[in-house]
């Protein structure tokens, strides 16, 4: 059996990163979670995730500037980022912190999956 994709959601939110987690180990990923975007480089590379998920609001480093600093390493750019939001602006931001797509809150399980399905296929 293949190795299971690595799913990293970054949520200062602890009920979400639980039900992502839930609804990720579920369908088979490995999943990591954190609630801050501290050291945020360190953070994924310890990782390595195949995807990753990143709320806007996150405490110390907010979601843009965490999502600007994966993308402008070279070792982590090709890792696609998923912005994650309540936020009506969400395509918008997504867009300014150069995200590769983007997940609305309150999201559905479907969406969940299928957007990482997407970006993992």
């Amino acid at each position: 059996m293949a190795e299971a994709k690595k799913v990293f959601v970054f949520d200062d939110n602890r009920d979400i990163l639980d039900l992502c987690t839930f609804i990720l180990e579920d369908a088979g990923y490995e999943i990591r979670t954190s609630e801050t975007a501290n050291e945020i480089e360190s953070q994924v590379a310890a990782y390595m995730p195949d995807i990753i998920f990143m709320d806007n609001w996150l405490p110390d480093l907010g979601g843009i500037q965490a999502t600007k600093a994966i993308k402008s390493n070279p070792e982590l750019k090709h890792i696609p980022v998923i912005y994650f939001s309540a936020n009506n602006d969400i395509s918008a931001l997504a867009d300014e912190a150069g995200a590769d797509s983007y997940l609305s809150k309150p999201f559905d399980i479907e969406a969940l999956e299928s957007i990482v399905r997407k970006h993992l296929s």
